[in-house]
């Protein structure tokens, strides 16, 4: 009987299900790796370009420490034990923050966390403002404590708020569970946040960026260095649209003017999304 011919089903043939199925059955070999099969994912449709950011930011959590993301003291919005109860009322009100550090004489000396909602409940009850008694222990860490560790004390704690403090012992900054997610998820603005334009080029790797399709041209050229013209497309979606020659899905790339797009987002009306890296195509519109 002869023998079974040999599967054609070899690592080129592989889906990505089973590539990162196999890489996940044991330890990844590097964290690039992993990337990669993401990255691919992406391409392929299987992740959203936001699911890919939200998946290595929380890998990037795992390899930044404390002092990576933190408010430095210099920032910090801080309360002294000795102020009168109305310049404490009007600070709190102004700033918009919801937690404050309380210091005694030294600023090192941190006493606690004030609550702006336990100073504002005695305010609406006509009580006076006894701060001392309504301060929460403050929560002290090691600059050097890794984001991760970190996000898992806070959240068995029940805290939000942690106090830095430098070899000395003395207070270097501030963090709050809140700073940890915008690593993962992004910016988290409320309603006291300056309106900030939103990021169309965002760095995604060496010489790598993700593009919303609505960057004008004039934008991309003067942050990646090209040299496309805009007589006849405002954005890099029109223009690299007109290049594919039709509406592109996700997967479909394109090489022009040195750059790889390789389309990362789109719907039924329109591309959303690009991939671009630097490419080999030395051409320019």
């Amino acid at each position: 009987m002869s023998a079974e011919p040999p599967s054609i089903q070899g690592p080129a043939h592989r889906s990505w299900w089973d590539r990162l199925g196999h890489m996940l059955s044991g330890e990844p070999r590097n964290r690039e790796e992993l990337l990669a099969e993401l990255r691919d994912a992406q391409a392929n449709g299987l992740l959203s370009g936001d699911t890919y950011a939200m998946i290595e930011g929380a890998l990037r959590v795992a390899h930044l420490s404390v002092d990576d993301v933190m408010v430095p003291r210099a920032q910090m919005v801080m309360l002294a034990m000795g102020d009168d109860p109305a310049s404490i009322l009007a600070t709190v009100t102004e700033s918009g923050h919801s937690r404050f550090p309380v210091h005694g004489e030294d600023k090192d000396e941190i006493l606690g966390i004030l609550l702006a909602k336990d100073l504002l409940r005695g305010c609406v009850l006509g009580e006076p403002a006894d701060i001392k008694a309504l301060l929460r222990p403050a929560m002290m860490i090691p600059e050097s404590m890794r984001l991760n560790v970190l996000l898992a004390e806070l959240r068995r704690s029940r805290n939000h708020m942690a106090i830095v403090v430098d070899e000395y012992g003395g207070a270097a900054g501030l963090i709050t569970i809140e700073d940890i997610l915008e690593e993962i998820v992004g910016e988290i603005d409320d309603e006291h946040d300056d309106e900030v334009a939103p990021r169309l080029i965002v760095p995604a790797g060496d010489s790598e960026w993700l593009v919303d399709a609505l960057t004008p041209i004039g934008d991309f050229n003067e942050q990646l260095g090209s040299a496309f013209s805009d007589e006849e497309y405002d954005t890099i979606g029109g223009m690299i649209t007109a290049e594919i020659g039709h509406l592109p899905e996700p997967g479909e790339e394109t090489s022009t003017g040195g750059f790889v797009f390789s389309v990362t987002r789109a719907d039924d009306r329109r591309v959303l999304q690009f991939r671009v890296h630097k490419g080999d195509d030395a051409g320019s519109r």
